[in-house]
């Protein structure tokens, strides 16, 4: 997978595009990530890529000029590879699990990261996936894209070493992770479920199929919604609310 990022802080992703599952991606030729200054396309002699906004407001709007000048460097070196172009932008759609699934399917990624006020409309027409990582405001989008990358990037076959653990990860199910356990056995009175020792595949399989319910409704129920239970979830479910509410 191809990936470009349209940035004015390129520095920011040297070290996190180059550690851990990322950079291990990149070592294996998995995925290639070039980061992009967009300044560098500026028309104005002092390098500014914002100005203010027509009709007036308070802040600066990214311009359109310097992110399709950008974009067109990056035509040019990978004129043949099929592309989403995404802007990380709070009014977006908000990330999630089955977006990194959708996005890990391309082959060529190029995230524009925002500063300033806002942006220039007409941005938008380059533009395939508008993203937001949730309703809060940031100072500009790196941080943003550094998520959506990292949660794409993971999925991409042999990125990470057992794919058994990608498959079982938090919201990957559509619901949240059961609880693990590893040495030692009990530490300050705190023990590990008899049944993780029973040797019993089915049993354990259970447990943990159960545990993984009952933890996203005490944490994330709103996940349950709409949620299509099979029969033996339905009844570990009135279980699950039976034995909390006795508890």
């Amino acid at each position: 997978m191809q990936i470009d990022i349209l940035s004015l802080f390129p520095e920011m992703f040297a070290g996190p595009m180059q550690s851990s599952i990322i950079g291990k991606a990149q070592e294996k030729g998995i995925a290639k990530i070039d980061v992009t200054d967009f300044r560098r396309f500026s028309h104005n002699k002092h390098g500014h890529v914002d100005d203010y906004p027509y009709g007036g407001g308070a802040g600066m709007l990214l311009q359109v000029q310097p992110i399709a000048e950008a974009l067109d460097e990056v035509k040019e070196k990978h004129p043949h590879t099929k592309k989403r172009v995404v802007l990380m932008d709070p009014a977006g759609e908000t990330f999630s699990q089955s977006k990194a699934e959708e996005l890990v399917k391309a082959e060529h990624l190029v995230f524009i990261c925002g500063h300033y006020e806002g942006y220039d409309e007409r941005i938008r027409e380059y533009v395939t996936d508008e993203i937001s990582i949730g309703d809060y405001v940031l100072t500009g989008g790196e941080l943003g894209a550094m998520v959506v990358i990292d949660a794409t990037v993971r999925l991409l076959e042999e990125t990470v070493g057992n794919q058994d653990s990608i498959i079982g990860d938090s919201f990957s199910t559509g619901l949240l992770e059961y609880p693990q356990y590893t040495r030692p056995r009990e530490y300050q009175g705190m023990t590990v479920p008899e049944v993780l020792f029973s040797g019993d595949h089915a049993k354990i399989a259970d447990w943990k199929a159960k545990e993984s319910l009952r933890r996203t409704w005490q944490r994330r129920p709103d996940l349950l919604i709409n949620y299509p239970l099979s029969e033996q979830q339905k009844q570990w479910l009135d279980d699950i609310k039976c034995e909390e509410s006795d508890g």
